[in-house]
């Protein structure tokens, strides 16, 4: 949880699992900046992996709490992409309820970004260097 291009949303806490067991979580955490669909990660201080914690509803209704205590608003959500969890890690995906929650963290959604370059140019807004440069190519090869 030392990355920069972490946002730490809550730190440390516990979890029990649907078995009763206590389970010391690290931190919640999400990238930076993403394309709308966010990956929630869930770390642990102990290895997990083999308790398969992304499939217990007790540790992920717990892990939705934190994030409805810490100001989260929206519906709930599941395990993500099965292929990224990890041995001290789970990883939930949450859905686009939550971008507004995470904006407000300094989360940076780079599909509006994207959404916004496709607008400029169906618009018609063109970059007037660009446009004078080709103008000045054409006249060349005609010239």
């Amino acid at each position: 949880m030392t990355n920069d291009t972490d946002i730490k949303l809550s730190g440390p806490f516990k979890v029990t699992d649907a078995s009763g067991s206590a389970h010391d979580v690290a931190g919640i955490r999400i990238f930076d900046e993403g394309y709308g669909i966010i990956d929630v990660y869930v770390d642990f201080v102990r290895n997990v992996g083999e308790l398969h914690l992304y499939e217990d509803a007790a540790v992920i209704r717990q892990v939705l709490a934190r994030l409805h205590g810490l100001g989260y608003q929206g519906p709930d959500f599941g395990h993500g992409d099965l292929g990224l969890q990890d041995d001290k890690l789970i990883v939930l995906e949450a859905p686009e309820e939550f971008n507004a929650f995470a904006a407000a963290k300094g989360w940076r959604n780079l599909a509006e970004e994207f959404d916004d370059d496709d607008d400029d140019l169906a618009s018609g807004a063109a970059d007037t260097a660009s446009g004078t440069q080709l103008d000045a190519l054409i006249r060349k090869f005609k010239g």
